[in-house]
């Protein structure tokens, strides 16, 4: 058993996971198995990828909250006593030029320093900790598509038991809010009918490209993965709270993830932070990642999603392990 530490640093948040892993052969020699248990696993909204798409850089005051999230976390992997850490840096840090801001300053609060990795290695790990469960399960068809959709890029990938293939694009809740639905530093409430469509054809063009690559039609159940679609299932189970249990492994279907993400989309800022299992930081971005969803399980006839709370940041874990 060894005891890791993963963090996985993407546009919009800041994830940390300690867990317990126990990794040994499998039984055909076809690879490994083994068991992650959670110690401690938390998120923190920092936005680190603020207004990156339009300037090109990581702005001061979103390296200090994604540097005060690293000191609350150094604190967190050393009460522990984690033997192993991997810190994974995604999409923002993948496309700001000062990049060596960012590196330099969690070098220095982790001692580690960060991986910015492609697009093709983020979407392995995600598909590797969103599949590990499912894998055994006799209800659900293969191959899986895993779709990741984070802050500012969504990772597309095939596999059965292992990744067939897999597409990186950039198109994110974050990066949709801050092209189509803000206007003049705010955000519209509600957004246009106008504003919608040109948000969903930017949408359908990176299906588009996805395709090129991906073959996400072949697909026979859609895993999804990351906050907008954790939230949008706790919305659709009308949750009281943020529930992790709840939502981990629910199924959303396709007409409800579509009457969602049409009220998130025609109500205003207020009325989204009204929604008791909503964070505070998707208020402004969740209407946008709900319709990146919608708009992905109607180009490949998913009937539902299945929704899994495990992803990139088990993903980091298990190669760490």
């Amino acid at each position: 058993m060894t005891r890791v530490a993963a963090v996985d640093c993407g546009t919009n948040s800041i994830r940390l996971l300690v867990a317990d892993a126990t990794v040994s052969n499998s039984a055909s020699g076809a690879g490994t198995t083994g068991e992650l248990v959670d110690l401690d696993r938390r998120m923190t909204i920092v936005r680190l990828g603020q207004g990156v798409d339009r300037t090109g850089r990581l702005a001061p005051e979103a390296l200090e909250r994604t540097f005060a999230a690293c000191r609350e976390y150094a604190g967190i992997i050393k009460e522990h006593g984690a033997e192993r850490l991997r810190f994974v840096a995604t999409s923002a840090s993948r496309d700001a030029e000062n990049r060596q801001e960012f590196t330099r300053g969690v070098m220095d609060i982790l001692g580690v320093e960060p991986e910015v990795i492609s697009g093709d290695q983020e979407a392995e790990f995600s598909f590797t900790g969103a599949t590990k469960e499912l894998t055994g399960r006799g209800d659900l068809a293969r191959p899986f598509l895993v779709v990741d959709i984070g802050g500012g890029s969504t990772e597309f990938v095939v596999g059965d038991d292992h990744v067939r293939a897999a597409r990186s694009v950039d198109v994110g809740c974050v990066r949709m809010t801050e092209r189509h639905l803000v206007r003049d530093g705010v955000v519209t409430d509600p957004p246009t009918e106008e504003r919608i469509a040109a948000m969903r054809a930017d949408i359908e063009a990176a299906l588009d490209r996805a395709e090129e690559t991906v073959p996400l039609r072949e697909a026979r159940t859609l895993v999804g993965l990351a906050g907008s679609v954790t939230t949008v299932s706790a919305i659709a189970q009308d949750l009281p709270a943020y529930d992790s249990a709840a939502i981990h492994h629910s199924r959303v279907s396709r007409d409800r993830v579509r009457e969602i993400t049409r009220a998130l989309l025609h109500s205003t800022h207020a009325e989204r932070a009204a929604i008791p299992s909503l964070h505070p930081g998707r208020v402004d971005v969740i209407g946008a990642g709900a319709l990146v969803l919608l708009t992905i399980m109607e180009r490949v006839g998913a009937e539902e999603v299945v929704v899994s709370e495990h992803d990139i940041l088990d993903g980091i874990a298990w190669s760490v392990a």
